[in-house]
């Protein structure tokens, strides 16, 4: 008897040498989903963000642009795909506007955060040759709907630095229709082309076209001058009227990610956004970083949510 225990020990331990060892995360490519236009601030740091992934986590990462519907496309196929880890997002803040303005239900509670990695705040642009911002704002008061806005879609963050700007200044947004377009790089190839009058996006977003002398910043929506732009002044020093308006990005995964996953890209983000390189590429293009490992962004998106609602019933962009 002994000795059959013997041989069946031995067997069971032959069968668990040989059997296959589970597969540890990362062991296949990654996709990596951006809910907007290859060109803008979204995709180039969601391509960063990609390329040093892909060396700490040992995997090919492909970098998916999923448009449509002012990054509502993007988002819904985040939140829809597989919680595996092999299906990542771009999550930006027009994540914390769709169910106040009645364009989606998708809301933070639809994803699992990783990160967040970046906030700048928004910026009214005219063309080189355009007017003041005291000028503009004169010329929508005697001439409504002579002047049109743009920057992203309806109803997202660029809009609501422009209506805050409008509302503040006790002028109605209508007075200045706004265009909606597929991100910055859209928007701001309408207003050089004369299409439209006035762009609000991020000094990041713009940096090429103000390089190139196409536009120029009037101010910026913030609550004080940002390194990007030192000599442009804030909403409140131009007008005398207190204003600001963020937009964000951060890394995400679709809700119900297992927790060992999600440590593991955690730690991997956490490497990515403190390393020189990256902090470097953020540097060189103007975008601010700013940091929240997976808990401190979740309180994060939780607050967004809360003041950017606040924010839109104010300006009557909330259903």
């Amino acid at each position: 008897m002994t000795h059959l225990k013997t041989l069946a020990g031995a067997l069971a331990l032959s069968v668990l040498a040989i059997a296959p060892a589970a597969a540890q995360y990362p062991d296949h490519a990654i996709n990596l989903i951006v809910p907007w236009a290859a060109g803008g601030g979204t995709d180039a740091t969601g391509r960063i963000i990609a390329t040093l992934l892909e060396k700490e986590l040992g995997q090919p990462i492909n970098v998916i642009n999923r448009t449509g519907g002012g990054g509502i496309v993007g988002h819904t196929e985040i939140s829809y795909s597989p919680p595996d880890g092999y299906t990542l997002g771009v999550i930006t803040t027009e994540l914390s506007m769709y169910h106040w303005t009645g364009v989606s239900p998708l809301n933070y509670e639809n994803y699992e955060p990783i990160a967040l990695f970046n906030a700048d705040p928004e910026a009214v642009f005219v063309r080189t040759d355009g007017p003041s911002i005291e000028d503009l704002l004169s010329e929508i008061r005697a001439n409504p709907g002579s002047v049109k806005a743009s920057g992203a879609n309806l109803g997202g963050m660029a809009h609501l630095g422009w209506a805050g700007v409008l509302v503040t200044n006790e002028i109605d947004p209508a007075a200045a229709p706004w265009v909606p377009s597929e991100g910055a790089s859209a928007s701001l190839q309408l207003l050089a082309s004369g299409a439209i009058s006035v762009v609000t996006t991020t000094m990041p977003d713009a940096r090429p076209m103000v390089d190139a002398g196409e536009v120029k910043p009037l101010i910026v929506a913030a609550n004080e001058r940002v390194a990007a732009a030192p000599d442009v002044p804030t909403a409140e020093e131009a007008l005398g009227n207190k204003w600001a308006a963020y937009a964000w990005r951060g890394i995400a995964a679709p809700k119900g990610l297992p927790e060992d996953v999600k440590a593991r890209l955690a730690e991997a983000m956490d490497k990515v956004v403190n390393s020189q390189e990256f902090k470097d590429f953020m540097a060189q293009r103007n975008f601010g970083i700013d940091y929240r490992d997976a808990a401190g962004f979740e309180a994060f998106l939780k607050d967004a949510d809360e003041s950017i609602g606040k924010a839109l019933q104010a300006v009557g962009l909330a259903k």
